[in-house]
């Protein structure tokens, strides 16, 4: 069975985000940045189904520029078999990512494709969803336990209610959550033989794809500092201040 794992590059969780002083963006000049760490949980996952002989190869794939190609280094340091950059500086949205991900479905076939549910910058929780429409392939968003049964795809996955259990036909799409597993760390031995490791790149036009944004940005603002509490002597006194100064009640 292939695997195919999409990544993307993303601010490195650690940092603290700047916008630019005209608001128009956020600032990422000499800022770190990483796998998305949905996206390391899904590596770990493709991973492990090889590991345990259920997978026969993992690819890993990103859209984005050039510098991109470290984050699929990364996969292939933590045990993804080759990789595919689809490069491009334009800015991705959801839908063009989720287009070019179902080109490359179409050319590998992989059996199952793993995205992390949503990327940190944009917290759009789409990708995933759109490819699986696209491909006409079964989903299992949110998962929070994979298993393959019977050439079946058991998926637990996390509700408002508690945990709910699907039995998807392959191929099949997943998208992961926080507690379906826990990343490795890639070791030097393995960071030296990812150098080795075959990385294609392409274009979107060379897919065949349009990936021109459909949404403007119009401004970012960084949240509002927090202030600082208050002690207030009486229910009376607390009840004025949230009456009269935060208004939160009427």
């Amino acid at each position: 069975m292939k695997v195919l794992v999409a990544v993307k590059r993303v601010i490195d969780y650690n940092v603290k985000i700047r916008v630019k002083p005209d608001n128009s963006d956020v600032d990422l000049t000499n800022v770190k940045m990483a796998m998305n760490p949905f996206c390391e949980i899904a590596v770990e996952e493709a991973v492990r189904l090889k590991e345990a002989g259920t997978a026969t190869e993992v690819v890993a794939v990103t859209v984005g520029p050039k510098a991109a190609q470290e984050q699929l280094r990364t996969a292939l340091a933590l045990g993804a078999d080759r990789a595919i950059h689809v490069q491009t500086d334009e800015r991705v949205e959801s839908l063009g990512a989720a287009k070019v991900l179902a080109k490359v479905v179409e050319e590998e076939q992989p059996e199952l494709v793993i995205l992390g549910k949503q990327a940190i910058d944009s917290d759009n929780n789409q990708t995933g969803q759109m490819l699986a429409a696209l491909t006409g392939r079964a989903q299992g968003t949110f998962a929070s336990e994979v298993a393959v049964e019977d050439g079946k795809l058991k998926v637990t996955r996390e509700i408002d209610g508690g945990l709910q259990t699907l039995s998807l036909a392959l191929p099949a799409v997943v998208t992961t959550d926080l507690r379906l597993n826990e990343p490795r760390y890639a070791k030097l031995p393995d960071i030296m033989k990812a150098k080795k490791k075959p990385l294609d790149t392409k274009t979107p036009e060379e897919l065949g794809v349009e990936i021109a944004g459909k949404l403007k940005l119009v401004g970012v603002e960084p949240p509002a500092e927090r202030q600082g509490g208050v002690k207030v002597g009486s229910v009376d006194e607390l009840v004025d201040k949230l009456k009269n100064e935060a208004k939160v009640i009427s």
